[in-house]
């Protein structure tokens, strides 16, 4: 039985200041705390590494989107990597219409290096994770939170491209299930 040690200090910073930063948020209409999701994005990334980088990076993967907390902070606190890491997860902040922005992100994806994807399939399958939880509770209704002109077409047509987008990853065990839960929400290709 091995005892080696694994500093794990990088990713207690980053936790604390994922904590910190998403502090009174709750997951969309939950009733938890927001920064849950990214424990769980983390917990996904830890399925396939060990990196401490890819970690932080994924617990950290909203705090730019989401708060008050810049790029330019990420990287002087955490590192250049991290801050490249987190940004392949920020969003456009441009006014565009709802399928220009997941036409945008897809593409961020699609041009990541495995890193980059590494971390976007933990923040992409915690959410698939949440919609099929939902959807067996609500059913239908469930599409009507998205705001997508098209509902159930469109959130189809986002995850399906960003199941081909992270296609490099496919030798993951966290992708294999977001195909699974694709195939269980929208039908078999």
């Amino acid at each position: 039985m091995s005892n080696a040690y694994t500093d794990t200090s990088l990713f207690d910073r980053a936790a604390l200041m994922a904590i910190s930063a998403h502090g009174g948020t709750e997951r969309r209409g939950k009733g938890f705390p927001y920064v849950i999701h990214p424990m769980e994005a983390a917990a996904i990334v830890a399925s396939i590494t060990n990196d401490q980088e890819l970690l932080a990076a994924a617990i950290l993967h909203d705090v730019v989107e989401d708060t008050e907390i810049t790029n330019e902070q990420i990287e002087r606190e955490f590192g250049r990597r991290i801050a490249e890491l987190v940004g392949y997860e920020t969003g456009p902040l441009e006014k565009m219409s709802w399928r220009e922005k997941r036409k945008r992100q897809i593409e961020k994806i699609r041009n990541a290096p495995r890193d980059g994807k590494i971390v976007a399939i933990g923040d992409k399958l915690s959410n698939l994770r949440a919609i099929s939880n939902d959807y067996s509770v609500i059913g239908d209704e469930l599409w009507h939170r998205f705001h997508a002109p098209e509902g159930k077409i469109d959130i189809e047509w986002y995850y399906r491209g960003l199941a081909d987008a992270l296609s490099e990853i496919s030798d993951t065990i966290p992708y294999q299930e977001f195909l699974v839960l694709l195939d269980k929400l929208f039908g078999s290709r």
